[in-house]
């Protein structure tokens, strides 16, 4: 088992994170700033424009071959080619692993290097499972960068943890699909250029349980489809991609916007989220590897009572457990990431780290944030929204408890308990 990253992939990894410190990070401080002045005087929708330096970065690292790094190997086929990466061949998971750490480290750098949830998972599912019109019409563009996306599955009226219970409806009628229902924390539909949706939708009510629902593909301007408002996490708004709920009001698309067929949805999910999973955990560790910087800075910069706060109330053993926690958690998901190139599936591992990568953050940043004391709440460091991102991050894509119980399901499957 060799976890050591191919040496195109360490040359990518590098390439990543000297353009975050050089490029990217100088950026993002003057637009924190810029964010924060414009919120303490009501926002509006300048909170919500990309501005020029951004989609000039965005041709830096094109032009620098970083660009769509995320494209799976053995599923880029020309893509690679036409729109950046270097080379023409996909990453394997082992192989982006240590990249999506590299980005991690900026929350602006997913988005520069076009590899930002959720168009990677969305172009993912087009890729695996899209047809060539549907390939064409938006998976060229998202690549491109031209467009962007967002993912509507959760609910407000279900316990969307238990994506059985998802109730809008996706019913084929003829040659369209009519969508009715409501979803919300659809990431992406704030940003100005979101031009499609992938919505889950009940298509077959009488089928089998993981037989009834679909995915479907709606451009955001199709008549019935309303974003009814913007929703703030813990009071960041997430600019300029947001997360929004959406109401579909007699929505009809063509039939062939179904994405492999009615009643399929499960089985994309599941080739969706693996990976997807893997670039989440490793942005964690990424963000997770920031804090504890930004904590050892503060913490050597700044004395209290006549010393170092380092060296006050066992700081020092909070920054070893930090490390500690760091590396366990990068491991692990390498090791997940390893057995799905090797076997196709890893699921009880894809769980762990579900589980583990954002609590390790969330308990370093926290730390760090203790340590700056007044500062760490405000914006004028980027630990309170590197919190609230990892906090977030424990319920999307599925909370702790329901990875938990898939690993505690495999366990005990050992000793002989039923599913």
């Amino acid at each position: 088992m060799d976890f050591s990253p191919s040496p195109r992939a360490a040359e990518l990894t590098e390439a990543v994170r000297a353009f975050v410190e050089a490029e990217i990070a100088p950026v993002e401080r003057r637009l924190d700033a810029r964010i924060s002045e414009a919120r303490r005087h009501g926002g509006g929708a300048d909170l919500w424009r990309v501005p020029d330096e951004v989609r000039e970065l965005q041709r830096k690292a094109r032009a620098q071959g970083l660009w769509n790094l995320f494209l799976p190997a053995g599923h880029e086929g020309p893509y690679a080619e036409r729109f950046g990466t270097r080379g023409g061949a996909g990453l394997t998971n082992l192989d982006y692993a240590p990249v999506a750490e590299a980005t991690g480290w900026s929350s602006l750098a997913p988005y520069v290097f076009n590899c930002n949830a959720p168009d990677t998972g969305n172009a993912e599912l087009l890729l695996r499972y899209g047809s060539p019109e549907q390939r064409d019409r938006w998976l060229d563009p998202l690549l491109d960068g031209r467009i962007r996306s967002a993912f509507a599955m959760t609910e407000p009226g279900v316990a969307s943890s238990d994506a059985t219970n998802m109730q809008l409806t996706a019913v084929v009628d003829g040659d369209d699909v009519v969508l009715d229902g409501r979803k919300w924390w659809t990431t992406g539909i704030g940003h100005p250029d979101c031009a499609v949706l992938i919505v889950m939708g009940l298509s077959a009510p009488d089928a089998p349980k993981h037989a009834r629902h679909s995915m479907v593909l709606v451009p955001v301007d199709t008549p019935g489809v309303k974003v009814e408002r913007m929703l703030d996490t813990m009071g960041f708004l997430d600019e300029p991609f947001g997360h929004g709920e959406v109401s579909f009001t007699d929505v009809r698309v063509p039939a062939t916007h179904v994405i492999a067929g009615p009643g399929r949805a499960f089985e994309l999910a599941q080739g969706r989220l693996g990976p997807g999973r893997v670039h989440h955990a490793m942005r964690m560790i990424g963000l997770a590897e920031r804090a504890l910087h930004l904590a050892c800075e503060r913490g050597l910069s700044r004395q209290a009572f006549g010393k170092p706060l380092a060296d006050l109330g066992g700081n020092r053993e909070r920054i070893a457990e930090a490390r500690i926690a760091i590396d366990s958690a990068r491991l692990l998901i390498l090791h997940a990431a390893w057995k799905l190139d090797r076997y196709g599936a890893a699921p009880t591992e894809v769980s762990a780290i579900k589980v583990a990568a954002p609590n390790v953050a969330q308990q370093v940043i926290d730390f760090a944030m203790q340590l700056h004391g007044g500062a760490g709440l405000s914006s004028d460091f980027p630990l309170a929204g590197a919190w609230t991102a990892a906090r977030a991050v424990r319920l999307a894509d599925g909370p702790d408890e329901v990875h938990k119980g898939v690993v505690a399901r495999a366990e005990l499957g050992k000793h002989g308990a039923r599913r």
